[in-house]
């Protein structure tokens, strides 16, 4: 028995590897739409936040503590979207093959997936209006590049 479930194991690593998975773990959970979804949340959130910290800024001695709390929470928001775009379009739905097959499409991803982690960026840094706005423009451009379902 066990010279049995050792041969088996030792045959398991000659075996190739074939797997061709959609995430890293594929558990058939996650789909671009619910992803893009999640990222126009934290999109709202940021503008929000944006808008929130402007107003309290006015008197921080006053609002120092939910002014904290604003900026705090403007910062995980951004940095879930930076994560998004990393861990999972770049990281698994940005296919190297097809910067061979679609070149023009594959740069054109992986300059917006750039833009929107810069753009993102700045929102963290400030709380200009004209990022913001080129958050959102850059967040439907990304839908229209990456989502699947047509609205």
């Amino acid at each position: 028995m066990k010279r049995s479930i050792f041969a088996l194991c030792a045959l398991s690593f000659l075996a190739p590897a074939t797997v061709s998975a959609h995430c890293q773990i594929p558990c058939g959970i996650y789909a671009d739409d619910n992803v893009i979804e999640k990222m126009h949340t934290d999109f709202e959130t940021i503008e929000k936040a944006s808008a929130q910290i402007i107003e309290l800024s006015k008197d921080p001695a006053k609002n120092a503590h939910q002014l904290t709390r604003w900026i705090l929470n403007k910062e995980a928001h951004a940095q879930a979207i930076q994560e998004t775009v990393l861990n999972y379009f770049l990281a698994q739905r940005l296919k190297p093959a097809e910067a061979v097959s679609n070149k023009e499409g594959y740069l054109a991803k992986l300059t917006l997936c750039h833009k929107v982690i810069v753009t993102t960026m700045k929102c963290k840094q400030s709380t200009d209006a004209v990022n913001v706005k080129t958050l959102h423009d850059l967040l439907h451009d990304f839908e229209h590049q990456f989502g699947t379902k047509k609205k």
